[in-house]
């Protein structure tokens, strides 16, 4: 960052985000998805999402999707289910093994995640809080 005043924290949160962008393809190769479908499973823990919705979520043409939704499908990850107000549509949904597995995946990261927290006193917290604010409001600007 040449110019640019560098601190340890600038370095420890261009670390964070180097290792949280090799995050999903690390996940994905260990479920045996692809990144499309890993995103698509983290966008359905949420709820249920109509195909073009998920793929505008997603970026992806409908034709895209519906391939993505079908593979999700055949591993049991996701189930289609009719619109519950427009029985024209379709809904996706995550499937309880689906949910079950992406959680395993993750939980070792919330785990650490929740004790990191749990160290903070209240006025760290404060601090810390106003400042990752911040730092996604940086992060943002380039969206």
């Amino acid at each position: 960052m040449r110019g640019l005043r560098e601190s340890d924290t600038l370095q420890l949160i261009m670390d964070l985000t180097d290792v949280s962008g090799l995050l999903p393809h690390a996940i994905a190769r260990r479920m045996g998805l692809g990144e499309s479908e890993l995103h698509s499973l983290r966008h359905l823990l949420a709820g249920p999402l109509g195909p073009n919705d998920l793929a505008r979520t997603l970026g992806v043409t409908s034709a895209a999707s519906s391939g993505i939704v079908d593979r999700l499908e055949s591993r049991g990850h996701v189930s289609r289910h009719p619109h519950p107000t427009d029985k024209r549509r379709t809904v996706v949904a995550i499937s309880d093994s689906g949910r079950a597995e992406v959680m395993a995946e993750l939980r070792p990261m919330f785990e650490g995640l929740v004790a990191a927290d749990a160290r903070l006193s209240d006025e760290d917290r404060q601090v810390v809080d106003a400042y990752l604010r911040d730092i996604i409001a940086a992060v943002r600007r380039l969206l």
